[in-house]
C-alpha cells in the first residue's frame, strides 16, 4: 500500500482470497460479499471495516509516512481510539503488505443480506470515533463478539442509530 486510499486494492485482494483459499468452507455466508466500509484516514495510516462472507472486521493499513510494523501470527498490539483500545493482530497479505486487524463479527452467519453486514459495519466505524464516558471507551469489539456468544442476533436487533452508537444494547 502506498498511501492512496485502500477500499478498492483490500477489496481486490480479498475478493481473490474469497474465491480462492475460502471457497467451498462452511463458514462461508453466500449472502454476503467483500467490501471495505467507511475507511478513512487516522494518525497517518487508514483504518475502516472489512466485510467479508467470514468476518467483519476493523482493518488498519500504512498510510503515507506511517508504516505499520508487521505483526508474527501469536503478536497482537493494543491501539487506541476514541472509544477505546482495541487488540488487533497481524495480516501479512503480499499485496497489502503488513496490516493490523481486529475482529468484530466471526462468523457472519447470521446476515441474511449484505446490506445489514454494511449497516453494522457503518455503525461499528462510526462508534470507534465516539468517545464514551468522557474518554473511557468501551470495548466495542470484546461487546460484540460477547453478544454472539449469548446467542444474541446483532442483525435482527431493531435498534436506533443512537442505541448502537452507545452500544448499550451489549451490555443488558
Amino acid at each position: 500500500m502506498n498511501g492512496e486510499h485502500p477500499a478498492a486494492e483490500l477489496e481486490r485482494v480479498f475478493a481473490h482470497i474469497a474465491a480462492t483459499r475460502m471457497a467451498g468452507l462452511p463458514i462461508l455466508n453466500p449472502a454476503l460479499r467483500v467490501e471495505a466500509v467507511g475507511f478513512r484516514a487516522w494518525e497517518g495510516r487508514w483504518i475502516g471495516v472489512l466485510v467479508t462472507p467470514w468476518t467483519i472486521s476493523l482493518v488498519l493499513l500504512p498510510g503515507t509516512g506511517a508504516p505499520l510494523e508487521p505483526l508474527l501470527l501469536d503478536q497482537k498490539r493494543v491501539w487506541n481510539f476514541p472509544s477505546g483500545a482495541y487488540q488487533f493482530m497481524g495480516l501479512n497479505e503480499d499485496e497489502l503488505g503488513a496490516c493490523h486487524i481486529c475482529s468484530l463479527i466471526s462468523p457472519v452467519a447470521e446476515f441474511p443480506v449484505h446490506e445489514d453486514a454494511v449497516a453494522v459495519a457503518r455503525e461499528a466505524i462510526a462508534a470507534l470515533f465516539r468517545e464514551t464516558r468522557a474518554g473511557h471507551g468501551e470495548d466495542l469489539a470484546g461487546m460484540m463478539e460477547d453478544a454472539r456468544l449469548r446467542g444474541e442476533s446483532l442483525a435482527r436487533k431493531n435498534l436506533s442509530r443512537r442505541d448502537f452508537l452507545r452500544v448499550s444494547f451489549l451490555r443488558n
